[in-house]
């Protein structure tokens, strides 16, 4: 090691860091240098839960969410309106909707959205699987809720148009200009969906 350089063991805990998304070196290093020097016990905490979460986190095969057991809990949960289905690019996505309190519908999480300059494509978001658990029957309406960025459009669309063979009703989350926003402060994308998506 060189004079003034980081410990190997220091250097691997600040690149680990860094797979974290929005960390660059800057705050890996302080990360790493404060669980050191102020809070081992908390770093020993964060690997356990970091390691029991690798080897005991799967995909729910009903829903693909994350979930300890074979079948997660929502996809079991006889008070889960089973004529509906969500679905959502990430578990996170679904989380996001479940802290809402107005859906009771059952999800499909596609782990992921098309994204062609990526490489990502339609066997690689779960549409197979998707178009299979809609197949399976008891879904009336499919609420595709991918996030409204360009590949969450792209996506959107391709989950609609895999679905239109099949006898189900795909709907849309509306969009529109957010609550408690100044009109001058929203872009113009949204406002003009706003007007065009008007009830």
């Amino acid at each position: 090691m060189k004079s003034g350089a980081a410990p190997d063991a220091l250097a691997a805990l600040v690149e680990a860091l860094r797979r974290l998304p929005g960390v660059g070196v800057k705050s890996a290093q302080r990360m790493a240098y404060h669980l050191l020097q102020h809070d081992r016990d908390g770093a020993l905490r964060l690997s356990q839960a970091l390691d029991h979460a690798v080897h005991g986190i799967r995909h729910c095969e009903r829903c693909h969410t994350f979930t300890e057991q074979p079948v997660c809990a929502t996809c079991l949960d006889p008070a889960r309106d089973t004529r509906l289905l969500c679905v959502v690019e990430t578990p996170a996505d679904q989380a996001a909707v479940e802290r809402t309190g107005t859906y009771r519908g059952l999800y499909f999480v596609l782990m992921g959205r098309l994204s062609p300059l990526d490489g990502v494509g339609v066997q690689d978001i779960g549409l197979p699987e998707l178009i299979g658990r809609v197949r399976e029957g008891g879904a009336q309406e499919v609420i595709v809720a991918t996030n409204f960025t360009a590949e969450g459009e792209v996506t959107a669309h391709a989950v609609a148009e895999a679905l239109r063979p099949l006898d189900v009703r795909v709907t849309r989350l509306a969009r529109g200009v957010p609550i408690g926003s100044e009109l001058e402060y929203v872009d113009l994308g949204t406002i003009a969906h706003a007007f065009s998506e008007r009830r």
